[in-house]
């Protein structure tokens, strides 16, 4: 129930969507196609990071899980794909992405990965059949068929 991000990369990044239904910049499943919602969204998130970068002192982890409890185990969520992107510092010559999943390759641009979510919890329940994610272009023009089952996501010249 891993995603493996290799390749042109400096820095190989192995995720685990199992521990982000905890994580703050997780977004509701409802929410990836409405432009107002994702906007306040997405400024919500720069004013936290902006917060993060000034303290002085390391962030202190708010758990809402027990007020959030009755959401977690009933929505489905997405994670935005970009952030982990820029941890992984894509190399220059890197100009797409191979997609390895339970089903064959796919091929898609460096733009539209970057420009994507990941559906990892559905109606509460990790994705296991077609799992680990669902991949999401955020301008939702496959909204109504995902790519599913991505097992690696690798960068290549």
């Amino acid at each position: 129930m891993i995603v493996l991000i290799k390749g042109k990369v400096k820095f190989p990044i192995t995720l685990d969507p199992s521990v982000w239904i905890f994580d703050d910049r997780k977004i509701l499943f409802d929410d990836l196609f409405d432009v107002d919602k994702l906007n306040t969204y997405e400024r919500a998130q720069e004013k936290i990071l902006e917060k993060q970068a000034n303290a002085k002192v390391p962030p202190v982890n708010q758990n809402k899980i027990d007020k959030d409890r009755k959401a977690i185990l009933t929505k489905s969520y997405a994670m935005p794909l970009a952030e982990f992107l820029a941890h992984a510092e894509i190399e220059d010559d890197a100009t797409h992405a191979i997609l390895h999943t339970s089903s064959g390759d796919k091929k898609i641009t460096l733009e539209q990965l970057n420009n994507c979510y990941l559906l990892f919890s559905k109606e509460g329940k990790q994705l296991k059949d077609d799992g680990p994610v669902h991949l999401y272009f955020k301008d939702g023009s496959n909204k109504n068929k995902p790519i599913k089952g991505i097992k690696q996501i690798i960068l290549q010249a």
